[in-house]
């Protein structure tokens, strides 16, 4: 039977009460849904969004899988802690919360900054990961063209407020179709960025200047890795996931028609047909 027979939305993810824990000194917020003894599937946000992202994506999962999603720090129900931190904590916070739910390994899949976590942790300990889905991301560290433009968000921030920021941001992410194909998605990522912290949104700019390098060890990843990009991604574009692929030996490819940066929203029939196959292949 298809997983996908069960589900076709989100709603019973969104009946799904989060829990916090303190993990390393904050609070955590997180969902634990589906299977309990089946393979457990880590859903990881990107910024500045939160787990919410993935509802259609964990209603699709649950009925073959442990879904696990949470709320990176700073951003959802999480707590910013004091907005001082390098990214390296995210990375310390997700073996924290696997450690706190008893989760040995893992398949990662994480969008965006949610997929520099993911390879910065299978470089970290690639024992604990049994497979990665690495969506519209990176293995590269910022340039300085990319800190100069964190460092003008930032600014945003701090002189014009969240909502100015969110506006330009949505740009930047959703093609223009979106904006008048999907209105409610475009609108569910705006609320969802508004309702984030300021400390947690200038926190979480900073860390993210701090990523490191993480492309020479592409060619040290064996486990089953599956690459999705948005054909219109102009934030992490079709060329970096080329790289990740050329990268990461016997890895999938798969490039998401009429997309942009949030392909698991754009064209979410197209992105959960190849996670699932994914899945259901390994």
């Amino acid at each position: 039977m298809s997983i996908c027979q069960s589900y076709s939305s989100g709603a019973r993810h969104d009946k799904i009460i989060p829990v916090e824990v303190v993990i390393n000194g904050i609070s955590l917020s997180y969902t634990d849904s589906g299977k309990p003894d089946a393979p457990a599937v880590v859903f990881i946000h990107g910024f500045p969004f939160d787990h919410t992202m993935w509802r259609e994506q964990v209603a699709l999962c649950e009925p073959s899988y442990r879904v696990i999603t949470y709320d990176q720090r700073g951003h959802g129900k999480s707590g910013a802690g004091d907005g001082h931190y390098l990214f390296e904590f995210f990375i310390d916070d997700l073996f924290a919360l696997l450690d706190h739910l008893k989760v040995p390994k893992a398949i990662l899949c994480g969008l965006s900054m949610g997929g520099y976590t993911a390879l910065r942790a299978i470089e970290r300990a690639p024992e604990r990961i049994q497979a990665l889905i690495l969506c519209d991301t990176r293995s590269e560290p910022d340039s300085n063209e990319a800190k100069i433009k964190r460092a003008a968000n930032l600014r945003t921030i701090q002189k014009d407020g969240v909502p100015v920021f969110a506006e330009s941001f949505l740009k930047a992410i959703f093609t223009p179709t979106s904006f008048s194909a999907k209105p409610d998605v475009v609108d569910q990522i705006r609320k969802t960025i508004v309702a984030t912290s300021p400390q947690g949104l200038k926190g979480t700019l900073i860390a993210l200047a701090t990523r490191t390098d993480t492309t020479p060890f592409l060619s040290k990843i064996h486990v089953p890795t599956l690459i999705m990009v948005g054909d219109q991604d102009a934030v992490t574009p079709p060329a970096a996931a080329e790289g990740l692929h050329q990268g990461i030996g016997g890895s999938r490819l798969t490039v998401i028609p009429q997309a942009g940066h949030m392909s698991n929203l754009e064209n979410s029939s197209a992105f959960n047909k190849a996670l699932l196959s994914f899945l259901s292949s390994h």
